[in-house]
This record gives structure tokens, sequence and C-alpha cells, in this order.
């Protein structure tokens, strides 16, 4: 265990020196690390709902959500609490043991939305599932008032490195992002953060997410790795994907740096093979979304997850709510 010990004070030169590894060399370490921290047969599952979609002021690059970009989504009010609850229902019969809700605002209001969002906390709660949600900027009494409902954890990606961070987004700086999940922290919440690949950012902006992540007092306890679903209508329509040794080698690092946290392999599964989604769980994946959709972008049919948890003998981690 002291080989594989938990860190906090990594420096850049460090982090870059693991990500920099031969990659079989590397995919060995991280697979050690996680057999230490963790039960390898095991998988946080997921469901992400989008309980507001679209009309977002935001103008992030790779978002169909933003009122900046033509991409053809209608803008849907808040859904109704009795809504999501069944929605709920529907994901824990289907394995899901953490539920997401995501709606599209720059940042929360107290107001009756709020407390519509609070109810939808407390039932889905009630279930027996963990409950995240990720809704834009918090203030410290709303991060409380999240937590008092029953909130588990709350999401809120830092994209990329805060040095190219002005190129996908203008209308918050990273210093917002940062203060959010300041704010998320003091009230106790989980984190969950983490970034997307394929935004035309270098090697170099992602050591420097996940230094900025590896340095977290304590880690986040969930790192979603997101490679980008180019969007039709958004500034990076034309990005061209992301390989799987790519996504390989940021799974794998991050799992060395953080060896509690769960490494989400999230959006952008869908493009993967089983075997590359194995190799991915092999270098230290341990959860991941079901469900058709996330948000607005497609996601891996439920019958293909079942296929591939039977065949590499994963099984759903159960719910710690």
């Amino acid at each position: 265990m002291n080989e594989f010990r938990v860190r906090y004070d990594w420096s850049r030169e460090e982090v870059a020196a693991l990500y920099n590894q031969p990659l079989l060399k590397l995919i060995l370490e991280a697979a050690s690390v996680h057999r230490t921290y963790h039960e390898p047969g095991e998988v946080q599952t997921c469901m992400l709902l989008s309980i507001k979609t679209g009309g977002c002021p935001e103008d992030c690059a790779y978002c169909a959500q933003s009122v900046h970009y033509s991409t053809g989504i209608r803008p849907h009010k808040l859904m109704e609490v009795s809504e999501v609850l069944e929605a709920a229902r529907q994901a824990k019969e289907n394995g899901a043991t953490r539920f997401c809700m995501g709606a599209a605002w720059r940042e929360v209001r107290t107001n009756r939305d709020f407390e519509k969002v609070l109810e939808m906390i407390r039932q889905v709660r009630a279930l027996g599932l963990e409950v995240c949600a990720t809704l834009g900027m918090l203030t410290p009494e709303q991060a409380q008032s999240l937590k008092e409902a029953g909130l588990t954890a709350y999401n809120h990606n830092l994209d990329t490195s805060a040095t190219y961070y002005n190129r996908i987004i203008t209308t918050r700086t990273y210093q917002d992002r940062l203060n959010t999940l300041r704010a998320a922290r003091h009230a106790g919440l989980k984190l969950c953060t983490g970034g997307i690949l394929g935004l035309g950012e270098t090697d170099q902006d992602r050591i420097e997410l996940l230094h900025t992540l590896a340095t977290f007092t304590p880690h986040p306890e969930s790192v979603p790795i997101n490679t980008l679903v180019p969007i039709a209508g958004t500034p990076l329509e034309d990005m061209p994907p992301v390989s799987i040794w790519e996504i390989v080698r940021m799974i794998a690092t991050a799992r060395i740096l953080m060896p509690r946290t769960k490494i989400r392999l999230a959006a952008g599964r869908e493009r993967l093979s089983p075997q590359e989604q194995a190799l991915c769980f092999i270098a230290g994946a341990n959860s991941i979304f079901i469900g058709e959709k996330l948000l607005t972008t497609p996601n891996v049919e439920p019958s293909s997850d079942r296929a591939l948890f039977e065949l590499l003998g994963l099984k759903p981690m159960p719910a710690h709510a």
C-alpha cells in the first residue's frame, strides 16, 4: 500500500513523468493501483438525466445547449418532480446506483425552480440511490441547501487546463469553477469533476488538468474522463476524434494520481468497441453512465452494457446512499 499511497503534493513534473511513461508500463502500474484500492470487478453505474434542457447563456464551444449556437436543440423548461422520480425508478430497475440530474443553467438562482430541484433530490434519495446534480455555479448557501436535501455529490467539470480554458469558454472563468467546487466541498458534498479530451488541447494541457485535480485536498471522489462528441453548429463540430490510446493514457494517469477516486468513462463511450472499453477498465476506469442519452448526446444501448458486463464479469457497485 505504501508504494501507491494517496498524495496531494504532486508536482507538475511528476505528473508529466507519469503521463509520458511507455503506455504498457503506465497501464500495468495503474492496474496495480486499482487492485490495491478497489474491487476490480465492481463498476459504479450512473444515470444522467437532463431535467432542464437548452437555452444556456454560456458559450462553451462544445455544447449543444448554448444559445450562442444553432444546434437544433429545442429548449425545455424544468421537468416536474413526478417525471424525474419516475425516471429515477427506471434507472434503479436498470441497475443504476447513482442518479444524476443536469440543468442547463449558468448558475443556480434561489427561486421556485431551485425549491423544485431540492424536492427532486429528497424524493430520489428516498429510493436508496446516490444523487448527483450539475446545475452550474453555486453559492455556499445553495450548496448547503443541496446537502441538507440529501444530495450526495455535485458535478462541475473543469473541462481542460486553466491555460487553455479561455479558448473554450469566455462567459465564466476557471476561478469561477474552482469557487463552485470549493463551495460544494465546504458544504460536505462529494465532488465530481473532470475534463473533456479532444477540444484541441495539447498533452501539456492534459497534464495541467490532471495536476490541478490531483492536488485537490482531498481528491475529487469522482473524475469523469469525457471525449468530445462533436455537435453540428458548435465551433468544435469538425474536431478529429480522440484515439483510444489517448483515453487510456488519461485514465491510467488519473488512477495512479488519485487512487481512491472513481474514474468515470463518460461521454464518447458509445464510440468505443467492447475491447476498447475493456482496456479502459483494465487501466483503472470503474464508473460509467448507463442509459440511452447523456443530456443531449447518445450513449451505449442498455443491452450492450449488460452483455459487456456479463462478458467481463463486472457487477454494479452498490449505492452508498
